[in-house]
């Protein structure tokens, strides 16, 4: 890739930036100017760019915190402006459901809907697992070559270390990361989906989440030793199996995909007990008993609930009219905040 440096100055996300910056002290500047301050971000992004986040934690779902690191408003502009340039360049596999336009969760549950039995598998700390040493094996595997290796590393990979020179890894909260993570699966989802494929196993992934379904029994349980020993062979267990949280399902019970129930008729559902606290939550709704807090937790709520099983939308409105939905859903609620 060609003058990496001269392109994203340039770059959309960049110069909104730039601009951004100097309309805080003037109506009046020129093109000359942006350029000049989208070319001192990116001078600071090369020079200082893996510790420009701020850090924190959030709880997980099973208890424990997940550690955030979340870039500085111009690393971010660089990070958004370097994936419009490398996902030209950067194969992702059809196999990966996150991070790609045009699928999602619901695709990715469905791929899975017609198996009875199933298989779940999950990466150990995936994305703090990637550096730069597994990111510049695969661009060479793939014969990909980008110039000014500084910048490129600079503005992709964080250092969670004091000093620059130590090692750096991929964040969770910078908006590369999902790209980049895609890309140093593409060998993994390669050779895993062909191997599947012949012995008419399903394989899809979605982020950390690896999902395999078939139509034979006993046929999934040689399948973990075959996922450890492919990890090793690509990234020389850089990645890893988190082995707590392989689990095997099947129709006798209920079969989860990244919060998507198949059910025993091979539909998807958002599950009972999801469906249950959304109508609890309208029923307050109605009442007036909501705070602003669990009216957007309910927005989204039934955002995905319309998204995965639109017939289950239907029943709410029935059940609490269709305009309380909709003002939940478009934000009416927001208007009575003012």
């Amino acid at each position: 890739m060609a003058k990496l440096i001269e392109q994203l100055i340039h770059s959309t996300p960049v110069t909104a930036y730039a601009n951004s910056v100097l309309s805080e002290y003037t109506d009046k500047f020129t093109a000359k100017d942006i350029e000049i301050i989208a070319t001192q971000t990116l001078n600071d992004v090369k020079a200082r760019g893996p510790k420009m986040y701020k850090v924190y934690t959030i709880p997980k779902r099973n208890g424990g915190k997940r550690l955030i690191a979340h870039p500085s408003k111009p690393l971010k502009a660089t990070q958004r402006a370097l994936v419009e340039l490398l996902q030209k360049q950067l194969p992702v596999h059809e196999a990966a459901f996150a991070y790609r336009d045009g699928v999602s969760i619901k695709d990715n549950a469905f791929a899975h809907s017609k198996n009875p039995y199933f298989l779940k598998m999950d990466l150990s700390d995936f994305f703090n697992s990637i550096d730069t040493e597994l990111f510049e094996d695969q661009l060479k595997s793939h014969s990909i070559f980008i110039r000014n290796k500084k910048l490129l590393h600079n503005t992709i990979f964080w250092s969670p270390a004091k000093e620059l020179n130590n090692k750096l890894k991929l964040s969770v909260g910078a908006p590369s990361s999902p790209l980049i993570s895609n890309f140093i699966m593409y060998n993994f989802d390669e050779a895993i989906s062909t191997i599947c494929h012949s012995s008419n196993i399903k394989y899809t992934r979605y982020a950390d989440d690896l999902f395999f379904s078939t139509n034979t029994k006993n046929l999934l349980f040689n399948i973990p030793s075959l996922v450890n020993y492919l990890l090793e062979k690509q990234y020389d267990n850089k990645l890893s199996v988190n082995e707590s949280k392989t689990s095997f399902s099947s129709k006798a019970h209920n079969r989860h995909i990244t919060g998507v129930t198949i059910t025993n008729d091979n539909n998807l559902s958002i599950g009972r007990k999801k469906k249950r606290y959304i109508s609890s939550l309208v029923h307050k709704y109605k009442l007036g008993s909501l705070d602003v807090e669990n009216i957007e937790t309910l927005q989204g709520l039934l955002g995905f609930a319309k998204h995965v099983e639109p017939s289950f939308m239907i029943r709410l409105c029935k059940k609490y009219s269709q305009n309380t939905i909709d003002s939940i859903t478009r934000g009416a609620w927001k208007n009575n905040e003012k």
